[in-house]
């Protein structure tokens, strides 16, 4: 029996439904990335003096800052990004290494206290050949994990399945967040 055309594309009959998320065209197609490298196209270095809610920044530090990722890999998915436009990991100050540290540390926890993730994915990408959506200023990913999320979607789909709104994470983040010089404790 023939099957009806979507969205103008023919259907072949193969047993498996499409979940179509046109919206992940434009990181696709690079239409948020800098046009160059320099500090005043860079995004990570026009977030921080936005509204925190606007650019999606859950905690402020001295050197070094938290936001979420726009094209998360999965719900919860911060960054930790130096305020100095800066590439590379060995140029970064001993402050801004020590922050940057000690900022992943927190955000694991609040991660673990809000969401209850099993694990966490932690990295930088140093470089453009190394996989770094914007080389030019140095971020760490924190991507927490769950026993059975659906990281075969992206295999076999090309695509992420982020159940949650981001900024609803933001908010719930940033509620978690400590404040003042209080180390966070252990959720």
């Amino acid at each position: 029996m023939p099957i009806e055309p979507v969205d103008d594309h023919p259907r072949f009959d193969d047993g498996l439904d499409r979940l179509w998320t046109p919206h992940r065209m434009v990181y696709i197609g690079g239409q948020d990335k800098p046009s160059d490298d320099s500090a005043g196209q860079c995004p990570f270095c026009r977030a921080p003096a936005r509204e925190d809610a606007e650019s999606l920044v859950v905690a402020r530090g001295n050197a070094c800052y938290v936001v979420l990722n726009l094209y998360p890999y999965n719900p919860g998915h911060l960054m930790v990004v130096p305020y100095r436009h800066v590439s590379d990991y060995t140029d970064l100050t001993e402050d801004e290494t020590v922050e940057l540290a000690h900022l992943t540390q927190t955000a694991m926890r609040v991660v673990r206290h809000v969401s209850g993730p099993d694990g966490f994915n932690l990295g930088m990408n140093q470089g453009a050949v190394a996989g770094a959506g914007i080389a030019a200023h140095l971020h760490q990913h924190v991507v927490p994990r769950w026993s059975g999320d659906a990281n075969f979607l992206p295999i076999i789909a090309q695509t992420k399945a982020v159940p949650e709104l981001l900024a609803d994470t933001r908010a719930k983040l940033a509620a978690a967040w400590p404040h003042g010089d209080a180390p966070a404790e252990e959720a």
